[in-house]
């Protein structure tokens, strides 16, 4: 899927704290077109990954309610 984000603002993940290492995604993108782009904080020129916006919401719910453990 080929998705234009030159405009995209993305956001950090609240979980990074303070500039750590962690994500980022486009919430505006993801409610316009129902794609989430997520990509690394650390690398904002790599690759990109495109997720329904839906399945990522499911992963942030199970994130913040801890069902997925940490490492």
């Amino acid at each position: 899927m080929d998705v234009d984000l030159t405009t995209a603002r993305w956001i950090k993940s609240s979980y990074s704290q303070q500039g750590g290492n962690c994500v980022e995604w486009a919430p505006a993108h993801a409610s316009a077109n129902g794609i989430a782009p997520v990509r690394d904080s650390k690398n904002p020129g790599g690759p990109v990954l495109n997720v329904r916006a839906t399945a990522f919401a499911a992963f942030v719910t199970g994130v913040k309610g801890g069902s997925l453990g940490t490492v």
